[in-house]
């Protein structure tokens, strides 16, 4: 892999007394999107709050476009150019549409613009007036997406976007991860459907009690089925 954009080397992350990530291990290249594979509770999550330094202990190095960032605090991180999308989406109730899509602080330049985000998402312009209580699941999704590609980063973490979503919601998302990878974005993405994974992914690396376990590119997918599915226990 060339051009490594970020490289995650024998991360250790804890919860107060409780060590969640044991030694991680993976590298994301640029203009990939990668996936973190794994069952509930596998470390996912902690991964992504661990490379936006929201965890209190960390040690190991977390490498962006070749800085260590493992001794910055969390609004360096994101200003450095990582943006995360959280599973909870976080949504601001009272704010509207366009009003969600404002609020966060554009952090470097070359993020998109509103009219370029209403393109991607039409569904959030014809909403752009109600409020994020009046949103639907899947129109939430979009705008918790939406919202980080106006900040300038280009490296994007996105945690279980398809969560408990419709079957058509999932396929807008996936060709909304596509076309953001055809623009130029990096993306880590969090998830358990690999079937998903495997329509948005360049490679997956597999999760297990806070630790890389394996990594397979995405044309090795169908020839390994059998072993993900006894690592995700489909």
């Amino acid at each position: 892999m060339t051009d490594v954009l970020l490289e995650v080397k024998d991360l250790n992350s804890w919860y107060g007394e409780s060590h969640v990530l044991h030694g991680m291990n993976f590298s994301v290249p640029a203009g990939e999107v990668v996936t973190l594979l794994g069952r509930n509770g596998a470390g996912k999550t902690t991964t992504m709050r661990s490379v936006m330094g929201m965890l209190s202990k960390r040690t190991g190095s977390v490498r962006f476009e070749g800085t260590e960032t493992i001794g910055m605090a969390s609004n360096l991180i994101a200003r450095a150019g990582i943006a995360y999308c959280p599973e909870e989406r976080g949504i601001f109730a009272s704010l509207n549409v366009r009003e969600n899509l404002e609020l966060p602080p554009v952090v470097k330049p070359g993020g998109l613009t509103l009219d370029e985000i209403y393109q991607l998402f039409p569904r959030l312009l014809e909403r752009t007036n109600s409020q994020g209580t009046k949103l639907s699941g899947g129109e939430q999704q979009m705008l918790a997406i939406a919202r980080i590609l106006r900040t300038g980063a280009r490296f994007l973490l996105l945690d279980e976007p398809t969560e408990g979503l419709a079957p058509v919601i999932v396929q807008h998302i996936g060709q909304i991860i596509r076309t953001l990878k055809q623009k130029g974005f990096t993306v880590l993405l969090v998830e358990q459907n690999f079937r998903f994974a495997s329509t948005v992914a360049d490679r997956h690396f597999v999760v297990e009690h806070g630790q890389v376990v394996d990594m397979f590119t995405n044309d090795q997918i169908e020839s390994n089925r059998a072993k993900l599915e006894e690592y995700l226990g489909v």
